[in-house]
């Protein structure tokens, strides 16, 4: 009998879904136990059901899995979920009503005022909220999101000079890659030399659950962050891995090399309890004049690393510098598993 607990993945045939089933195969706590779908691919084999897109194989026992229907029934207690907003908003409150705990990647109840918007170096304090949720009191479940996939890495890169220097005012603007907008994505004719300076709803939810993530647990409720946050998002043709060219005003002036210093030693609950999925160093500072780049640094930390470049003065605000995560890994499926693991370290999971 194996001693992991068995975990079920809501979308499971998606890119996060894979995602999800790459960093669970030989995970020490967790194993894939369930999968679960859209209505064509119920009942079928997983390997046949799904269209892999990763460079690493289908894990074998999960291949012959059969999908599931996307219901409670049967499903196990711990629940990865990579659904589209639209049909996370109906079934993620079904299996957190059910008694299941809900780890989502989806947006649908990011900004609800009871569920945990977490990134574990960041607010691990706040997946207390979990507490005041009637899903709690009423079955023993409860949902825990993890952010956007543009918020994690700026807000990664945030936090330890919010900390020691205090934010008055954010500036971004990304260019992220497809696929970030799932499969198939962005068509080929639309993006190949092309800049789509529009992604829906993707600039709302960068400024909000940065102030969210940001912001200070106060008893069943969080107060966001005071700074003012402006955001604007491209599309452009990069496979993995999200740039974003960001421009920030301090309350507390502070020097390039102190900043450096902020970024470099930022560590944190994920890195003190050895979480299996978190990195050595949420952030690294990266030298070079042309650095990050996508091509060469977004699997830094297995993924999980969010790298920072190019810090200098700015002649509107104080300071700019561009910053690097990878969008499917640190940005979706490895934050939601690194929440897991929090989750169980703070003894959520049983």
């Amino acid at each position: 009998m194996s001693s992991k607990l068995p975990i079920g993945i809501l979308g499971a045939t998606g890119i996060v879904g894979q995602r999800f089933i790459q960093a669970l195969e030989h995970h020490p706590w967790f194993e894939v136990a369930w999968l679960a779908a859209s209505d064509r691919s119920e009942g079928r084999p997983y390997a046949e059901a799904a269209r892999w897109r990763l460079k690493t194989a289908i894990p074998k026992d999960v291949a012959r899995m059969t999908v599931a229907p996307a219901t409670p029934k049967g499903a196990p207690k711990i629940i990865f979920a990579a659904l589209d907003a639209s049909i996370a908003r109906e079934l993620e409150p079904q299996f957190a009503n059910a008694g299941c705990a809900v780890v989502s990647n989806s947006s649908a109840l990011r900004m609800q005022a009871d569920v945990p918007l977490v990134i574990p170096e960041v607010n691990g304090d706040h997946i207390k909220l979990i507490d005041t949720q009637a899903w709690r009191r009423n079955s023993g479940g409860f949902a825990v999101t993890n952010p956007n996939c543009s918020a994690i890495g700026l807000v990664l890169a945030l936090a330890p000079l919010h900390r020691a220097f205090t934010l008055e005012t954010v500036m971004a603007v990304t260019m992220q890659a497809v696929s970030g907008a799932g499969y198939p994505g962005v068509p080929s004719l639309d993006i190949l030399g092309n800049v789509i300076p529009y992604i829906a709803n993707e600039e709302e939810k960068m400024e909000e659950e940065t102030q969210k993530l940001l912001g200070t647990l106060s008893g069943s409720h969080i107060d966001p962050a005071p700074f003012a946050m402006s955001a604007q998002c491209n599309r452009v043709a990069v496979e993995d891995g999200h740039t974003e060219s960001v421009a920030i005003r301090l309350k507390k002036k502070a020097s390039a090399e102190e900043i450096i210093a902020a970024w470099n030693r930022f560590h944190a609950e994920p890195q003190q309890l050895r979480l299996p999925s978190a990195p050595e160093q949420p952030v690294v500072y990266m030298t070079a004049p042309d650095r990050p780049q996508p091509r060469f640094d977004v699997d830094l930390g297995a993924g999980m690393t969010t790298s920072v470049g190019r810090l200098r003065k700015c002649n509107v605000l104080d300071w700019k510098f561009t910053v690097l995560s990878h969008n499917t890994i640190r940005g979706a499926a490895g934050a939601a598993l690194l929440n897991a693991e929090l989750l169980k370290a703070k003894g959520y999971l049983g």
